[in-house]
């Protein structure tokens, strides 16, 4: 009997086996352990996941360019010569100031529109984020994270963006009117008049303008969400940010 009972507990021990393990590991963690690497790369991931989402979500929104006085684009530097002399009065009578404006809400346009193709990317930086990538991530300052996908995807988004601008500059995305045509009518008016002036004539490559201004803005979110995430234990949505930042 009692070798009987002997042998149904080790059999009640071992089929309990898996259920103890899934016990074990809903036991939280004891604030005083110290992190170890995996907890590390695992929540440097989890954040970096976190902030380029709310990145992307916030600037491929409607007006998220156009609407966010941090990031809106505006007309390139060498289309200064425009702003500076649109009270002139023959700009006014070719009627550059609706021109400006469709121009400058139509490049915001292609720029929400283009950041869509920044979430594969920026998912394979994470991927291949490494131990050491980590820990200088998590010892560095507050934009630490962003200046890591600056330097591991910069190229990349540029490379993805700039046919996806040229894509919606070349789409009617406003009033049935692409921005490449908004912006020709705008710089061929200026122009007509300009020849007859002292003024420098405008002949910027949109394209390339509007890509790198996508992917400053698109950075500047993410360095804001990443700002978010060390400093303020709301934005630690999960036990593992939480666990890792508040240890920082």
């Amino acid at each position: 009997m009692k070798k009987l009972f002997a042998i149904t507990l080790i059999i009640l021990s071992l089929n309990s086996c898996d259920i103890l393990q899934d016990f074990v590991k809903e036991i939280p963690v004891n604030e005083e352990t110290p992190l170890t690497e995996q907890e590390v790369i695992n929540g440097l991931k989890q954040a970096l996941e976190i902030g380029s989402d709310s990145a992307i979500t916030k600037v491929t929104a409607k007006n998220g360019f156009f609407k966010d006085n941090a990031i809106k684009i505006l007309l390139p530097p060498e289309a200064k010569v425009i702003m500076d002399n649109k009270d002139n009065s023959a700009l006014k009578a070719i009627g550059i100031t609706k021109l400006i404006d469709d121009v400058i809400l139509r490049i915001n346009r292609a720029a929400e529109d283009a950041s869509k193709s920044a979430k594969p990317i920026f998912v394979n930086a994470i991927k291949n984020m490494s131990i050491t990538d980590a820990f200088k991530i998590l010892n560095g300052p507050d934009n630490a994270a962003t200046e890591y996908f600056k330097k591991t995807t910069s190229q990349q988004l540029f490379d993805a963006f700039k046919p996806k601008v040229k894509a919606s500059l070349d789409k009617p995305l406003v009033a049935g009117v692409s921005t490449t045509k908004a912006w020709n009518k705008l710089t061929t008016n200026y122009n007509k008049v300009a020849k007859f002036t002292s003024w420098q004539t405008v002949n910027t490559n949109l394209n390339d303008y509007v890509t790198q201004k996508a992917i400053d803005g698109l950075f500047i979110k993410l360095a804001e969400k990443e700002k978010n995430i060390r400093k303020n234990p709301v934005e630690q949505v999960t036990n593992l940010l939480k666990r890792v930042f508040g240890k920082k």
